[in-house]
């Protein structure tokens, strides 16, 4: 157990490994309740999300989610989320870590929009993935709940009084995150436990989500990185609205910036943060996340070179130089080597 963002979080339940590939072979269920649930609700939620957020709640319908940064005012990221459309209201599930920092934020620019922020502390969330997840879920829930599990689309959702089913997750393969009351989620976690289902610690949510080619806050993007930057141009939507940071992005957009990549070591070493990446121009750049992926028998990593960075690179492990080869990410989705040498 350590401690994250002030909760107590287990690395794993005994072996960081097998839990990988359970989440890659069946199932596995991570307890994610550190996880930060808002509501924002009122007159004004769509035009005060609209100025917020770097993509638009207005590209999705009702029952949908939508992946997206809130930035400042330099176009750095203040933290990656996701937006749950309701019918006359919003959900945002923010990182824990940043929770202070986000509430904050939020209510600092709600001025002038008939809204209201809300935390929802009380509820508890389940992050349940794998190719056999999902029909797993459904066969203990039954009735109407399975049905929304089994009929979900990808970033779709369904309620049920106080449970929200979220066909979503940090891991590369199918599932469901579920929002619901911490009594409940207690249940669920024993009866998922009884059926086959692994419990899954953070050192194989990192492995997992490195492996889906997924950024981490706070070391592939914080506040002094741009969505350009950090993999994330397809969450910008650049239309008329006024959002926070939209003319930094656009003038960093016209000027050049920095990339992040995937990186694939050839050579024996694991790829860590903060590593030196040696390009044969004599540019550098820097690993922001390293493993050793447990899928492809190799090691990987996320790293942000100047722009237009192809074939093959060097990484300084150890004051020794190793060759690795430039690939677009992901690495795997849904069990599956998917990435492309660049």
């Amino acid at each position: 157990m350590v401690d994250f963002g002030g909760w107590d979080m287990p690395i794993n339940y005994g072996s960081q490994i097998e839990e990988h590939h359970a989440v890659r072979q069946k199932a596995g269920v991570f307890d994610v309740s550190h996880m930060t649930v808002v509501e924002i609700a009122g007159a004004g939620a769509r035009d005060y999300l609209r100025h917020l957020l770097a993509n638009d709640v207005d590209r999705i319908d009702p029952g949908r989610a939508l992946y997206t940064g809130m930035l400042n005012d330099r176009g750095g990221i203040i933290d990656d989320l996701i937006v749950y459309k309701r019918d006359n209201s919003y959900r945002l599930v923010v990182n824990c870590a940043t929770r202070e920092t986000d509430l904050a934020w939020m209510e600092s620019h709600a001025g002038g929009f008939a809204v209201d922020i809300s935390e929802r502390a009380e509820l508890a969330m389940l992050a349940v993935q794998g190719p056999e997840a999902r029909n797993i879920v459904a066969g203990l829930l039954g009735g109407a709940r399975a049905d929304a599990v089994q009929s979900l689309k990808v970033f779709a959702f369904a309620e049920d009084g106080d449970w929200m089913i979220a066909r979503t997750g940090y891991t590369g393969e199918d599932g469901v995150e579920i929002m619901l009351p911490g009594p409940d989620a207690v249940k669920l976690w024993g009866q998922l436990l009884e059926v086959g289902v692994a419990p899954t610690g953070l050192g194989a949510r990192d492995t997992l989500r490195l492996e889906a080619g997924l950024n981490l806050y706070g070391n592939d993007m914080d506040q002094e990185i741009t969505p350009w930057e950090a993999n994330m141009g397809w969450t910008v939507e650049l239309n008329d609205r006024d959002f926070i940071g939209r003319q930094p992005l656009i003038n960093q957009q016209h000027n050049g910036h920095r990339e992040l990549v995937g990186l694939i070591l050839e050579g024996k070493g694991v790829l860590r943060a903060h590593q030196t990446v040696l390009m044969p121009n004599g540019e550098e750049g820097e690993i922001t996340s390293g493993t050793f992926s447990p899928t492809l028998g190799k090691s990987i990593a996320l790293a942000r070179l100047p722009a237009g960075a192809t074939g093959k690179v060097d990484v300084e492990i150890r004051n020794k130089r190793q060759p690795a080869q430039v690939v677009r990410p992901p690495f795997v989705r849904n069990g599956k080597a998917v990435y492309k040498e660049v």
